[in-house]
């Protein structure tokens, strides 16, 4: 290609390109994409519009690309698309930013093939072929995007007039006036059949002699401005650069450069993990789980590996390898650490699967914080054999608990991610608590405050009163009975909205978590808008015992007898105080109650600051 360089600057040089020698270099495959650009998915729109600006000589931006020469720093490639036989298969430069501008301008001048389009409505792929109205393109008052006319595969259309426009053959072409942009570059050869087919008719002559000096001419001549990156730039800067230039508004997640980066022909990134997702989603609380989350997995464990290592060295504290699973970390994780590392990471996210089970948490729907799933699977492939002991398990359900209901991970969960790898092992092996369960809290505020039917508040509680063997009321089978059989399970009201707000209830109190808890629908429908003495009493009547009900309603941590006296306030008090001795008991904190106050509420001995679980709830020690 021919350069013209104007300044270099630090880590990138200004340079431009014609626009011909870009098509050429694209053609023969010395021009190509980083393997982790997203696919071409330009609609017909885009493309005419980047055709009449360079018809018009406008400017359509700069591109910015990458050299490929320091081989440790090489991605893998792709070819763009509509290159069928490059003569090179090993690049010079990939493109970071101009993907869709410069794969439409190759498809349609250079490719020979018809140009592959998303419909905006259908959103299918639909084949085009791109030709000038002579005519109209040369006169003035028209504008230029409507002088680009778009046929179909068969290059036959019949518009809206009802006129029939074919092209099927070069004649038809010549007899239309539509010249095919795809021979924007071949001019000469066109020009001699089109002066042929027309016996060299002096104003068919002057029509094409025009067309060329005005219009063609500039895409001759037309050159594009390219920032073109050094291969010295590191890993992470070139995702930075990336998702700051991409127009496209979709972020570069590090497995699309890691799996990019990894350019050797004997391992793919992206065939590896595809196997070990579909692994990983035969089990249902692990069928969310993301590439980024595996590699996160795999960073944290590689890393934590130096850091006992540099211990076993006798390092000084202070000069230990961190454990980290940040971008910068993951970035630097090689392919022989993940080799290494991937299969012990995948045993554990299948440990932490069984572990996350005998919790009642069964779904990945059921966890709000991808990063805990994370963090516990890298604790589990540290650990190894000694995670099957009972206290382990034990004091990690606490950790677990802890940092659901502290909310703990909501922000900055990377640097907390390494801490808990290192801290949690630690206090497992008899050190002391990890700064995660130290920083854990939680108020009856929470109870109060938390509305949505997601969020690790909301999660944790369901979960714990599967956990504790929460009873359906209608079927009387456990919960998670229930949901073995895939039944919908659903946060629903117990003293239902329209009495409640018949009655004056704050509609904080009773849309709260207080008031809620999992049933199913069928439960739901029975209870309906009634008070709760009247649905007790006809699910006694459809058979079950007051015994059985009771039994049923303790398991929700639900005293019976403010349910059955219709008596919002005792309810909402005793059962704030359960749901509370619960989260405590799992937490393994006394928690505070003062807050209660607020909502005129005191515990039996009347000292709100001194509850105690009402010996009345029955709930699993």
């Amino acid at each position: 290609m021919a350069e013209h360089p104007m300044d270099s600057i630090s880590t990138f040089d200004i340079t431009k390109y014609f626009l011909l020698d870009v098509m050429k270099d694209i053609k023969t495959g010395r021009i190509q994409l980083p393997d982790f650009q997203r696919d071409w998915v330009w609609d017909d729109i885009h493309v005419r519009r980047l055709l009449a600006s360079i018809s018009l000589a406008y400017p359509i931006g700069a591109v910015m690309m990458l050299q490929q020469g320091n081989q440790s720093r090489q991605f893998k490639p792709r070819l763009v698309n509509g290159v069928l036989k490059p003569e090179n298969s090993t690049p010079n430069l990939l493109i970071l930013d101009g993907q869709q501008r410069l794969t439409a301008l190759f498809m349609v001048l250079l490719s020979e093939l018809p140009v592959c389009i998303k419909d905006q409505k259908s959103q299918k792929i639909l084949k085009k072929w791109y030709y000038l109205d002579i005519k109209k393109c040369l006169n003035p008052e028209c504008d230029r995007t409507t002088a680009i006319v778009v046929l179909p595969e068969s290059k036959i259309m019949r518009i809206f007039s009802g006129t029939l426009i074919d092209c099927s053959t070069p004649e038809k072409e010549y007899e239309a006036l539509l010249f095919p942009l795809s021979k924007v570059f071949f001019f000469s050869e066109w020009r001699s059949k089109f002066s042929k087919h027309w016996r060299y008719n002096p104003q068919k002559l002057e029509l094409i002699d025009t067309l060329e000096l005005e219009i063609l001419k500039k895409f001759e001549h037309y050159q594009i401005p390219v920032i073109q990156l050094r291969d010295s730039l590191p890993k992470e800067a070139v995702c930075q650069v990336f998702e700051d230039t991409n127009t496209s508004g979709c972020d570069l997640n590090y497995f699309d450069l890691m799996s990019s980066s990894y350019c050797t022909a004997d391992f793919s990134l992206r065939d590896d993990w595809k196997q070990r997702e579909n692994r990983f989603k035969l089990l249902k609380v692990l069928r969310k789980l993301r590439s980024t989350d595996f590699v996160q997995a795999v960073t944290l464990i590689a890393s934590y590996a130096k850091r006992i290592e540099a211990l076993k060295k006798g390092w000084n504290v202070d000069k230990l390898p961190g454990v980290a699973c940040g971008r910068s970390e993951v970035l630097k994780l090689t392919k022989e650490e993940y080799q290494k590392w991937a299969d012990p990471i995948t045993r554990g996210f299948e440990e932490s699967a069984r572990f996350l089970y005998n919790q009642k948490i069964f779904d990945a729907d059921d966890l709000a914080y991808p990063i805990q799933l994370v963090i516990l699977s890298t604790i589990f492939t540290v650990l190894g054999e000694r995670s099957r002991s009972f206290q382990i398990r034990s004091m990690l359900e606490r950790w677990l608990w802890c940092g659901m209901f502290g909310e703990i991970y909501t922000r900055w969960y990377e640097a907390r991610a390494g801490r808990d790898v290192i801290e949690v092992p630690e206090w497992l092996a008899g050190g002391s608590l990890p700064l995660t369960i130290l920083q854990a809290d939680f108020s009856f505020d929470r109870l109060i405050s938390v509305r949505k039917r997601y969020g690790a508040v909301y999660q944790g509680l369901a979960a714990l009163l599967r956990r504790e063997g929460a009873i359906d009321w209608c079927s009387g089978e456990e919960i998670n009975d229930v949901i073995y059989f895939e039944e919908q399970i659903d946060s629903h009201h117990i003293f239902p909205v329209a009495w409640c707000r018949k009655k004056g209830i704050d509609p904080k109190k009773y849309n709260c978590l207080i008031n809620r808890t999992p049933l199913s629908a069928k439960t739901n429908k029975k209870i309906g808008s009634k008070a709760p003495s009247v649905y007790l009493e006809e699910f006694k009547l459809s058979g079950t015992s007051v015994t059985r009900l009771d039994e049923i309603l303790r398991s929700h941590a639900i005293s019976p007898k403010t349910l059955r006296g219709d008596n919002f306030e005792a309810f909402f008090q005793m059962r704030a105080n359960n749901l509370l001795a619960l989260i405590g008991k799992v937490m393994g904190k006394s928690l505070s109650f003062e807050s209660l106050e607020d909502f005129g509420g005191q515990s039996h001995n009347g000292n709100s600051r001194d509850y105690k679980l009402y010996p009345e709830i029955i709930t699993k020690s």
